[in-house]
């Protein structure tokens, strides 16, 4: 006879970067709490002298250096970094600063269980230099957004944003640095979306995808406004 429910398997999460690893740390710290779905399983780095691979092997997260350089076609190396993830029993990747454009082949292999965090209100200011470009279009809000990966370059099914307003004096660094504080707000929450199964892609009619979210996810707005 059962002692009473049981709780949930976390799911397994491999983080990419290549950088200083800000928000695979938000993810870390987020992942600690027990009644989190998710659990930080390994950490992979294009580029051996990220600064976010000490800060993974600081909070005792497995790491590893798969550098593209050290092959010839881009979907080689995807498959090397496959490896890891598949050793580490991974079952979703969120993107945290990775800094290489992924094929095809990678995406489909990871379908809506590949996250990705964008310093912009998509499906505005795509691509690079999001903040300096907002200035000077002279928007007086801007953000970031949490998103489901598609082979095209920041596309993909929305699961949360948040919204940042541009202050009169702001410059790019200003305004990137309160941007990140509510990136570590809201990618914690996005992967627990996913994770528990709380957001999940649909189809409409005319084939376009969209994020639904369950009521009781819901509580936590999707397009959150600064604390």
């Amino acid at each position: 006879m059962s002692d009473g429910p049981t709780t949930p398997a976390k799911r397994r999460v491999g983080v990419l970067i290549s950088g200083g690893g800000s928000n695979m740390a938000a993810l870390i710290a987020a992942a600690r709490d027990p009644a989190y779905p998710a659990e930080i399983v390994c950490v992979v780095s294009n580029v051996a002298t990220a600064g976010g691979l000490a800060k993974a092997a600081d909070a005792g997260v497995p790491t590893a250096v798969v550098d593209h350089r050290a092959y010839e076609t881009r979907e080689q190396f995807e498959r090397a970094v496959v490896e890891v993830l598949d050793a580490h029993g991974v079952e979703i990747v969120a993107l945290a600063g990775f800094m290489r454009l992924l094929t095809p082949w990678f995406i489909e292999r990871w379908h809506d269980r590949l996250i990705n965090i964008h310093p912009a209100l998509l499906p505005s200011y795509k691509g690079l230099h999001t903040h300096a470009r907002a200035l000077a279009d002279g928007v007086k809000i801007v953000g970031c957004t949490v998103h489901f990966v598609r082979p095209e370059m920041d596309v993909g099914p929305i699961i949360v944003q948040a919204a940042v307003p541009v202050a009169d004096d702001d410059t790019a660094e200003t305004l990137a640095a309160r941007v990140l504080v509510q990136e570590h707000r809201i990618y914690p929450l996005a992967l627990a979306r996913v994770a528990s199964g709380a957001a999940r892609v649909v189809t409409d009619a005319e084939g376009r995808e969209r994020v639904a979210t369950d009521l009781a996810a819901t509580l936590d707005a999707t397009l959150l406004a600064p604390a």
